[in-house]
């Protein structure tokens, strides 16, 4: 049995996690909105269309903010087709998935979506074939009160009260082949500034997010933020970070040990975001909006799982179906979004339902978990909070991860790995919880975590997430075949835990003030 050490004092804090942190993204791709959150005729469906049992599942879940609508979609969408009486929304084809967008769900019906499932909303304005001019009409539609021409044109479309829309994204993907109308980093710079200009004139109160390159294996990976901040950085609070753990290579270590590149990544686009404003003589500091991020494979290289023929409606495409080994690789990407909490301030699942999603659903049927959503829903749920910096005594692993970039394959190396990834996190009432992802996938776990300086603690909560067949998945016959279970047996007393942590496991450890701490 593997021996880990853990201190954790409450005095050595890495940050508050921000509430955007447990966001997640809806985007009009496949079934994620139709069949998916909106769906009209469907027995748990309201006056709206929209889903009941989804409803329930994404409150359960609890993801506090909403990116939407795209996304690659977003590069070629005209918001106004999505407003308006329903019966003159134009349909429209999708170039991003090949599909027909029927625009029978837009922009108003997100936003009620969001404010029925306590979500806050987080708009994408179209900067691949549109500009400056069309986003900052979106934001005087969306945010301001009336009396002007797109702010009573949403009062007479029924939507008396502005949006009073926060968070915008400038938009996606700028910088790849796939995306309409790909630019460079100082052609998208300019139109971006020039529209944050623009929109910030509308409503001052907004914050922006700057798209960031579409991942760390992008050739432009590196400049291109250096370049777009040196022209937005007065303008935005935000750049965006992508990426997409995968398994291609069958190497299940390898894959658990991914989330360490995540960690990389972000602290490499910190390190330019600051170097920019030492340049600049600022002592601004432009925060992380790492608003996609997630497992995906399976479907991501297979053409014929991302387009279908004869541009359908909401075709069934990118449904990843999750195992119990993506869950511990999901759960240690959320691992690394706490443990970054300094700088890392929005975080979007990609994406809610159906597409590459913690929720699956039968067009007419049930709705029903997927692994991934375990980590999720524990994290966002009880993972709120001030991020404490843990100290790891763990044995390591050496791994090489493959990531792929089209013609160009890249072998990260990741020579030591430690077996145990964790971040604690100390809620406002004084209670802590841990999350513990036991990487070793034949040996369980000795663990002793020293807690110092939080007075008497004892337990409250003890979950596990684990299956002896890794590939393991919950479907619409069997959507309970992985779910967490009680951890048993372990120890605290004196500040200190003991546990031992089963092989290839998720954990959730949930201490509490004890009775008559101060």
């Amino acid at each position: 049995m593997r021996k880990v050490s853990v201190r954790l004092r409450r005095d050595s804090v890495i940050g508050e996690t921000d509430p955007r942190l447990f966001g997640a993204f809806v985007e009009h791709l496949g079934r994620c909105v139709y069949g998916g959150i909106y769906e009209p005729g469907h027995k748990t469906a309201d006056k709206h269309g929209f889903r009941g049992d989804v409803l329930k599942l994404v409150r359960e879940l609890a993801p506090t903010v909403m990116r939407y609508p795209g996304g690659n979609f977003v590069s070629g969408y005209n918001w106004e087709d999505g407003v308006g009486p329903a019966k003159d929304r134009p349909r429209r084809l999708d170039l991003a998935w090949m599909s027909t967008e029927t625009n029978q769900f837009g922009t108003n019906e997100f936003i009620d979506w969001c404010r029925l499932a306590n979500i806050e909303p987080m708009l994408a304005v179209n900067l691949g074939t549109r500009g400056g001019d069309a986003a900052r009409n979106m934001v005087e539609y969306c945010n301001h009160p009336e009396g002007t021409a797109y702010s009573d044109l949403r009062r007479k479309h029924g939507w008396k009260k502005p949006h009073d829309v926060k968070l915008w994204c400038l938009g996606n993907e700028v910088d790849g082949w796939w995306q309409m109308e790909m630019k460079t980093a100082t052609e998208y710079g300019r139109i971006a500034t020039e529209a944050a200009k623009m929109m910030k004139w509308i409503d001052p109160t907004i914050e922006l997010a700057a798209c960031g390159s579409s991942g760390r294996n992008m050739p432009s990976f590196g400049q291109w933020e250096d370049t777009v901040l040196q022209h937005t950085f007065q303008h935005v609070e935000y750049v965006s970070l992508h990426t997409y753990i995968n398994n291609y290579t069958g190497d299940a270590p390898a894959m658990l040990a991914a989330p360490d590149l995540m960690d990389s990544f972000i602290e490499e686009v910190v390190a330019i975001c600051d170097s920019v404003a030492a340049r600049l003589h600022s002592p601004k500091r432009i925060h992380l909006s790492f608003d996609e991020w997630n497992v995906w494979y399976r479907t991501r290289r297979n053409r014929q799982e991302r387009v279908k023929p004869g541009w359908p409606v909401a075709p069934k495409i990118l449904e990843e179906i999750y195992t119990m080994e993506d869950a511990l690789a999901f759960g240690g990407a959320c691992i690394s979004l706490l443990n970054h909490a300094d700088r890392v301030k929005i975080a979007c699942l990609a994406q809610l339902v159906n597409v590459i999603a913690p929720i699956m659903t039968a067009t007419g049927g049930p709705a029903w978990r997927q692994t991934i959503f375990y980590p999720f829903a524990q994290m966002s749920n009880f993972g709120r909070g001030r991020v404490l910096r843990a100290e790891i005594d763990s044995p390591t692993y050496a791994a090489s991860y493959f990531d792929p970039r089209g013609a160009t394959d890249l072998y990260f190396p990741l020579p030591e790995v430690p077996y145990l990834k964790l971040a604690a996190v100390e809620q406002a009432d004084g209670g802590v919880t841990l999350f513990a992802l036991n990487r070793n996938l034949k040996e369980p776990m000795s663990l002793q975590i020293d807690l110092q300086g939080f007075g008497a603690l004892d337990m409250r909560e003890a979950l596990q997430l684990r299956n002896g067949n890794l590939k393991a998945t919950n479907t619409r016959k069997q959507p309970d075949k992985v779910k967490p279970t009680a951890l048993k047996g372990m120890k605290i007393g004196a500040g200190r835990l003991q546990a031992v942590l089963a092989p290839a496991s998720w954990n959730m450890i949930r201490l509490g003030k004890a009775s008559g701490a101060t």
